[in-house]
This record gives structure tokens, C-alpha cells and sequence, in this order.
């Protein structure tokens, strides 16, 4: 048996998978494009391309620009009605930016536990998390696949919530046939550095509701309204305008989303049939009502029952060192973390969310658009850290 590359053996692989971010001269050309109109600001045209383009690319009829997914959650909603005091449903697995962006605007985030199979909210729990003051709802499709959006359409509608949609993992994807974004009142979108599609930071909303557009774009340009005078403000609104550099990028960017997604998919499919040998690891399970997983992260569940002592840090610190890019993910549900300590009082156990934050790490997307030849060096080194399960739990290094 090889020695582990974390105790000094040779790794199993000594080269990169894929680079990321990928960009080619229809970036070059875009950006020369904005840098020769001298429009370089929010008004530059291609800003409106962007915001059509993108919309029309998720099913819906309105786009609005800002400067990050984070902003555009609080614009989202604002733009809802949702203020002080109300509630807002939210899972304790997301980037914390889904549950601050509740305390931003005043209200407050109510933690409900995710569906342990998919990660995503649970709607069992969402419908335990209602009270009289529950406005809204934000699901996360997390890693990339769809959260069950028949089930939260369905309960949102029975107790007139909200929906805001949490697209930052899921660019493209789609349940039903059907985009997501396209389901509730707001979807939002995140071009940060790691997200399928970037341009370093960035965001959008996307919603099919006239009022709401206007009213979320007003929120993101000083209050201003479509039509109205550069010094008329009607609403209290800031500045979170997203710059014609980005908007240009950005169009590249859609411009091969659609093959990327395709490869993903492929290699995702791949890897997963080559992981079903290694019993040491469960690969993700994908609700059957998915048509489109955009696989931002493709998850991977440790059977830690099966290996007495072994842990998530040690199998993901031993796995990096065989040269497999891994993220250890979440080290607990966003609820711990200290922000929410004298921001909420409700919290609701969420069993499926510590059990997650436990068992589970991934591979982020750029992997998934390697070759598929690359893909056996993610299971190879699986299997040599199973097969050398004993030197890795004994190993001084991994303990410190």
C-alpha cells in the first residue's frame, strides 16, 4: 500500500484540474468596448443588455443590476414590503450574507432545518417555522440543485410569504423544466469571484412583477425612478450599482454558461458512478424533479459511522495533501456563529444542518470542467486514503 502523501508519500496527483475564472477575447473585447464608449458607470448600456439578457436567460421579464448578491437580498427585501420586526424563514445551511441580509433591513431570520438527503430547506420545517409574524421566505439552492420548489411555492401561497430565491449557487439551473428565479417574488443571483459565472463581484434580481423591479431598482439608484428626474428621489434608497466593466464581463460570462453546464453535468454523472465503489463516502443525492444541477459544489458525505474516529478536518487535510482540490465546507450551521447571538431569540434545532456541518465537504466547480480522464485521480486518492485509514487516524501531523 502507497504511503499518504500527508505523511510523505507521493501524492496522487501533482498538476491542477481546471483554471478558473475562464476567459477568452470575448471578455477582451467587451471590456474594450465599455473602455472606448467612455460610459463606464451603471448608465452604460451594456448594464441594460445585461440585465435583459440574463433575465430573458432565466424565464422572466425584468433584470435589476447591483453591486453583489448580498445587497441584492436586502433590495429583494425591501422591495417586498418585508421591515422591522417580521420574520423570514431561511436555512442554517447558506453563506451567511442569506440570513444577515434579514438583520441588514430589521427584521429577523428564523432558522428552519434542512432535507438531509439534498441539503436544502426541508418544507416540514419551513411549515413548523410559521407564526403570525412571518413574512417571507428565502430558499437557498444549495450547491447548485433546485430546492423543492412545488412544496414552497405551495405553503408560501396558503400563508401569503414571500419568496425570495437564493440563486447564488445556481446559475442556469432549473426544477420541472423550468428555471429557477422564475418561481417567487425575487430571484438573486451572485457574480462573486467563485460563483459559475463572475465578473469578481456582482448581482442581479430577476422576477416577472413590474412593481417589484421597479421598486428594487429604485432601492439600488438612490431612489430614483425609470423616467423621473437625475435630482427626484421618491424612495430611501443608496447607491448599489453594478459598472458597465461588469456588465460586459458578465454577457461573455452567459455566453458559455449553457456548455459549462453541460460539461458539469457530465462530469458530475461521471464522478459519481466512480465514487459508488468507494464506501467511504456517500456522492450527492439529486431530487428527481431537478433538470438542471449547476453543480457549484458537487458534496461529498463521509460515512463517519462506519469509520470510528475519523473526521471531516483529517479526511479533507489528507485528501488535499493527495493534490485534490476540497473545501472542508461548513464547521457548523449559520445559527452558531456569533453575529445572531443578540440579533435572535427563536431557534428551532435543526438536526440535519449539525449532521451536515459534520460529515460533509465538497469540490467546488472548476473540477467539473477538467477532462474527464482527470476525474479517476478524485476517486484514486478516496481510496487510498480508505485503504490507509489507520495510518491517517494515527497520523501525528493530521492530530496537531
Amino acid at each position: 500500500m502507497s504511503r499518504l502523501a500527508i505523511s510523505g508519500g507521493h501524492p496522487i496527483r501533482n498538476k491542477p484540474f481546471a483554471r478558473w475564472p475562464v476567459f477568452d477575447e470575448r471578455e477582451r473585447a467587451a471590456l474594450n468596448e465599455v473602455l472606448e464608449s467612455g460610459v463606464w458607470g451603471g448608465y452604460s448600456p451594456k448594464v441594460k443588455e445585461f440585465e435583459e439578457t440574463f433575465a430573458g436567460f432565466h424565464e422572466t421579464r425584468y433584470g435589476v443590476t447591483a453591486a453583489n448578491g448580498t445587497v441584492t437580498l436586502e433590495a429583494a427585501l425591501t422591495a417586498s414590503g418585508v421591515g422591522a420586526g417580521d420574520e423570514v424563514i431561511v436555512p442554517p445551511i447558506s453563506f451567511i450574507a442569506t440570513a444577515t441580509a434579514v438583520l441588514r433591513i430589521g427584521a429577523v431570520p428564523v432558522f428552519a432545518d434542512i432535507d438531509d438527503a439534498t441539503c436544502n430547506l426541508d418544507p416540514v420545517r419551513i411549515e413548523e417555522a410559521i407564526t403570525p409574524r412571518t413574512r417571507a421566505i428565502i430558499p437557498v439552492h444549495f450547491a447548485g440543485q433546485p430546492a423543492d420548489l412545488d412544496a414552497i411555492m405551495e405553503i408560501a401561497q396558503r400563508h401569503d410569504l414571500r419568496v425570495i430565491e437564493d440563486c447564488a449557487h445556481a446559475h442556469g439551473a432549473g426544477w420541472r423544466g423550468r428555471k429557477v428565479g422564475s418561481f417567487g417574488d425575487f430571484g438573486s443571483f451572485s457574480f462573486q469571484a467563485s460563483k459559475n459565472m463572475t465578473a469578481g463581484e456582482g448581482g442581479i434580481l430577476v422576477t416577472n412583477d413590474e412593481t417589484l423591479a421597479e421598486q428594487a431598482r429604485s432601492l439600488c439608484n438612490h431612489g430614483r425612478q425609470s423616467g423621473g428626474g437625475w435630482f427626484e428621489h421618491t424612495l430611501l434608497g443608496t447607491n448599489y450599482r453594478l459598472t458597465g466593466w461588469q456588465a460586459a464581463v458578465l454577457l461573455a460570462q452567459l455566453t458559455r454558461l449553457p456548455e459549462q453546464l453541460e460539461r458539469r453535468a457530465a462530469n458530475a454523472k461521471l464522478l459519481t458512478q466512480q465514487l459508488q465503489q468507494c464506501d467511504i463516502v456517500t456522492t450527492p443525492i439529486i431530487d428527481e424533479r431537478v433538470t438542471c444541477h449547476s453543480n457549484y459544489l458537487y458534496l461529498i458525505r463521509l460515512n463517519l459511522e462506519s469509520y470510528p474516529g475519523l473526521s471531516k478536518a483529517i479526511f479533507v487535510r489528507a485528501l488535499a495533501a493527495e493534490g485534490i482540490p476540497c473545501r472542508e465546507g461548513y464547521p457548523y450551521p449559520l445559527y452558531r456563529n456569533k453575529v445572531f447571538d443578540t440579533h435572535i431569540s427563536r431557534r428551532g434545532e435543526c438536526p440535519a444542518a449539525e449532521k451536515m456541518c459534520a460529515d460533509t465537504f465538497w469540490v467546488s466547480h472548476e473540477l467539473l470542467l477538467a477532462q474527464p480522464d482527470d476525474l479517476s485521480d478524485v476517486t484514486s486518492a478516496i481510496l487510498k486514503l480508505r485503504d490507509g485509514i489507520t495510518e491517517l487516524m494515527d497520523n501525528e501531523m493530521v492530530k496537531k
